[in-house]
C-alpha cells in the first residue's frame, strides 16, 4: 500500500484472545446470546449459548469475527 493511496488502509487483524475473555458475554447473529468460556486459538472462542434455566450445555467453537461483544 502506498503512502499516497487514496483508498484506507486495511484495519490489521485482530486476535481473539485481545478481544474476549472467559466471561464475556457476547451475540451471534444465528445463534444468539452467549458467554464466552474460553480462548482456543487466534480466531476461535468457545461460547456456551444455553439459555438460562436449561441444565444443558450448548458449547461451540465460534470465530471471534462472527461475535459481538456486549
Amino acid at each position: 500500500m502506498l503512502p499516497s493511496s487514496p483508498f484506507a488502509a486495511p484495519e490489521p487483524a485482530s486476535i481473539a484472545g485481545e478481544m474476549f475473555g472467559a466471561g464475556d458475554r457476547v451475540t451471534h447473529d444465528r445463534l444468539g446470546l452467549g458467554r464466552v468460556t474460553r480462548v482456543l486459538d487466534d480466531d476461535s472462542v468457545v461460547v456456551d449459548f444455553s439459555r438460562a434455566g436449561d441444565t444443558d450445555r450448548n458449547e461451540r467453537a465460534v470465530s471471534h469475527r462472527k461475535l459481538t461483544k456486549l
